[in-house]
């Protein structure tokens, strides 16, 4: 919602780490094989696409897979985010990177905003939004920092705990700092 609004009002560019996640593991590239390989057939939809939610139950379950996944797919996700920041001709980009923090990319961005709520809220938007189980969506968040610590480390807290208009009172007023300070994200 914020990457969005950037984009829209402010015509930020916008990278997407998660989207860049989804391009490396799309059929025929070397990661989807990597993965097909791993798992077999079985992480396979009959349209060839991978079985996210299984995947996901996989990963989530075993640390050891999760960390080999990563390791598949981080690279390569940096790799386009470089690419990309290079070639931004525009002063100010928004990089939006779920697992900054864990995957130690704070050196890619000059300032952080992190988008934060309540953990009940945490929790029940992404059951709601990836339907998953109450049981599932704890495990992914305990596979992250702690909001706690993503807050302590931020550069700027924009709090997503009431409306849309209220989260977009306080991007505009994230945003016009940005200007006074002279920095990018």
């Amino acid at each position: 919602m914020v990457a969005a609004y950037l984009q829209q009002r402010y015509g930020v560019p916008i990278v997407d780490a998660d989207v860049l996640a989804r391009q490396a593991v799309a059929v025929g590239t070397p990661i989807y094989q990597a993965i097909v390989d791993r798992y077999g057939d079985k992480i396979r939809r009959s349209d060839g696409t991978l079985n996210r939610p299984r995947l996901g139950e996989i990963v989530f379950a075993q640390p050891q897979e999760r960390q080999w996944l990563e390791a598949q797919i981080h690279p390569w996700v940096i790799a386009a985010m470089e690419r990309a920041i290079r070639a931004c001709d525009q002063a100010l980009m928004a990089l939006v990177i779920p697992l900054l923090f864990e995957a130690h990319l704070e050196g890619l961005v000059d300032h952080i905003w992190v988008v934060a709520t309540t953990p009940e809220q945490q929790l029940a938007r992404l059951e709601q939004r990836d339907r998953l189980s109450g049981h599932a969506a704890a495990q992914r968040l305990a596979s992250q920092l702690p909001l706690e610590e993503k807050i302590r480390r931020a550069d700027m807290v924009l709090w997503n705990t009431g409306s849309l208009e209220e989260l977009y009172r306080q991007v505009d007023q994230a945003f016009s700092l940005l200007g006074r300070n002279g920095k990018g994200g």
